[in-house]
């Protein structure tokens, strides 16, 4: 009998934790049931995806640059790479701020649920306060600073300090580059043999993400605050999510533009990797599928996609620099303030830096969101606001940032002449690979 392909395997096991989590909250003792017996495994589960970014990074991105052999190569594919990265936040930013000016969701929140959420969330709002003040008080170009790591072992210890691993990758792969190639070939032949172990430690991996994504979708649904909330914030995430899928058609038409990939190809070819994005709301858990599925089922050559995924999935946040700018205007409306253009202008600049410095993490958005709010002169103390809804809406945002970055590679990668057939069919999506 035909295997069901992974993606089917994925949206089942999140439909089955979806259901557990609702019935286990009918019973007394099924939220402690579920948070003591079933969540774990979504832990582990992502725990086992954080384990190998670091190698992975560090194996795929050295071995894509060194395989370059030429650094006017890695100048013109890194320029582009930013470049676009650039030109898809700002996109994102703007599709945010037009929406939400449209729709105008913080006029629907009125003032008793506006007392009762800012009391029920302020503890979480000062600590994202402090460590935003700490960033603050670091001075202009300590962003800078914290790219070039003091010890790379340090570094690599933690998955926040992804850019950090990835500075280090670039300057080893250059310098295999420029030395002799007779010394750099052992060097690279281990990192070649390295990759592929991690690659394969991934298919192993990926035979958990069903029982994985259930655990995660159950906890999630016990944990979640009383639906009276969501209620008085069904606007501001409809903004959101109709933002998020704006953008993603916005992607589709890029891809088929540029590659000439229609929309079925390219989400037949990237879905599992945006279901676990959607599951973990971590991109930098999601690179090594991401990784996969670009090359194997997109096309993508492994030099283009070792070199630009692992810097999207540090650098390129376009869900969630939209989701700030959605969520500083309706915090602001919230609060009955208008903000002028020049603000709103100043909101996009400020969410496209913000985007880029946030770590590929589950809520690290909302770190930044005090800086983008603090630059327009909105109330930090709105960020209760819109705490009782953020997890569902990080979900979906960090999809979009996913995909995203397969979006990109596939641009860079049709604009150096290095997309080609996919190496795996849909038909024949089946994990571990055979071979």
């Amino acid at each position: 009998m035909k295997k069901i392909a992974l993606h089917w395997q994925i949206i089942l096991g999140m439909l089955v934790g979806v259901l557990v989590g609702l019935l286990m909250t009918q019973f007394e003792g099924g939220k402690e049931l579920v948070q003591d017996w079933i969540k774990p495994f979504g832990k582990i589960f992502i725990n086992s995806l954080k384990l190998i970014a670091v190698p992975l990074i560090l194996a795929s991105l050295i071995k894509g640059v060194s395989d370059l052999k030429d650094i006017s190569k890695l100048s013109k594919m890194g320029g582009r790479t930013i470049g676009l990265y650039l030109l898809t936040t700002i996109v994102a930013v703007s599709i945010g701020l037009f929406l939400v000016n449209v729709i105008k969701p913080g006029n629907s929140i009125s003032e008793e649920t506006r007392q009762e959420l800012v009391q029920n969330y302020t503890g979480e709002t000062v600590k994202y306060k402090e460590e935003a003040a700490k960033q603050k008080d670091s001075g202009p170009l300590q962003a800078l600073v914290d790219i070039v790591p003091e010890n790379i072992f340090g570094a690599a210890t933690e998955n926040k300090n992804m850019l950090q691993v990835i500075f280090f990758a670039l300057i080893f792969g250059i310098g295999l580059i420029l030395i002799p190639e007779e010394k750099a070939t052992p060097v690279k032949n281990f990192f070649d043999g390295f990759n592929e172990v991690i690659l394969k430690i991934i298919d192993l991996i990926m035979l958990a993400a069903p029982y994985g994504v259930f655990a995660l979708l159950a906890a999630l649904v016990v944990e979640s605050p009383s639906i009276d909330l969501f209620q008085a914030l069904v606007w501001y995430a409809f903004t959101v999510v109709l933002g998020l899928l704006v953008m993603g058609g916005f992607y589709m038409l890029l891809v088929w533009l540029v590659t000439k990939k229609t929309p079925s190809t390219f989400l037949k070819g990237i879905s599992p990797a945006q279901l676990l994005a959607f599951s973990t709301s971590s991109s930098a858990a999601t690179l090594p599928v991401t990784m996969e599925r670009v090359t194997e089922h997109l096309g993508v050559d492994e030099e283009v996609s070792s070199f630009v995924l692992p810097i999207g999935a540090t650098i390129n946040m376009d869900g969630t620099s939209l989701y700030q700018a959605v969520a500083a205007v309706f915090i602001a409306q919230a609060f009955g303030m208008d903000l002028s253009l020049g603000v709103q202008l100043g909101i996009i600049v400020t969410a496209t830096l913000a985007s880029i410095g946030s770590a590929a993490v589950p809520g690290a958005g909302m770190v930044m969101l005090v800086i983008v709010l603090a630059q327009a002169g909105i109330p930090e103390a709105g960020l209760a606001l819109i705490f009782a809804i953020d997890r569902p809406l990080d979900m979906c945002r960090t999809t979009v940032n996913v995909t995203g970055d397969a979006s990109v590679s596939m641009l860079v990668a049709k604009s150096i002449g290095k997309l080609h057939e996919p190496k795996v069919k849909e038909w024949d999506d089946n994990y571990p690979k055979k071979g």
